[in-house]
């Protein structure tokens, strides 16, 4: 039969271990120290692209920033993190809205230039945001999606000076030169300039 005793030694080593970990374990980790510097929107995650997927810039110092530029998906939220982590795709935006609960991913940092107008001149001066969905699908288009898009919109625009109106905040159909259709004809418009104005 063995005893119930704890061994000695065994006892000085694991407070000797526990000891020259605490410290380690009250500082932040790394990563998590990471994501907080990434994000330039607070309530964004940082899920970063590829960064073989956007250009490093210094904006708005390089580039002004004029535009907000609206795309959906054609894809699930994941599918387009997935994409924008895919260092072949080569294509990126700066933000994904899901369609569920509105939640907002970051994958570009502001001051870099995604690839996501279709128009370089156009990804110098704008902040791309990708929302969860299909143009031909509108139930994909929540409140939730509209609500927390608009209040990213808002914040971009009051950030750079970028006026909250339809001449600055665009569709990607919008863009000279795209073959793209998004955000379609489902997108209301006229609600998330409104919800814009009133973020």
């Amino acid at each position: 039969m063995e005893s119930t005793r704890p061994d000695g030694t065994r006892r000085r080593f694991l407070k000797g271990t526990a000891l020259a970990v605490v410290p380690y374990a009250l500082l932040p980790s790394t990563r998590a120290g990471a994501d907080a510097q990434a994000v330039d929107y607070p309530l964004a995650e940082w899920r970063p692209a590829s960064t073989s997927n956007y250009t490093v810039s210094n904006r708005p110092a390089a580039y002004p920033l004029d535009y907000v530029v609206i795309h959906v998906t054609q894809v699930t939220y994941a599918g387009a993190l997935s994409i924008f982590q895919n260092p072949k795709k080569k294509v990126s935006a700066h933000y994904v809205v899901r369609s569920a609960d509105g939640h907002v991913a970051q994958c570009v940092r502001e001051a870099d230039i995604a690839w996501q107008a279709g128009n370089w001149d156009y990804n110098t001066r704008s902040i791309g945001i990708e929302h969860e969905g299909w143009v031909d699908q509108p139930a994909w288009f929540t409140d939730a999606l509209y609500e927390r898009s608009a209040a990213l919109t808002a914040a971009i625009c009051t950030k750079y000076g970028i006026p909250k109106d339809r001449a600055h905040i665009i569709g990607h159909y919008e863009v000279p030169g795209t073959d793209h259709t998004d955000p379609g004809p489902n997108w209301d418009w006229t609600r998330y300039i409104r919800l814009v104005n009133f973020a």
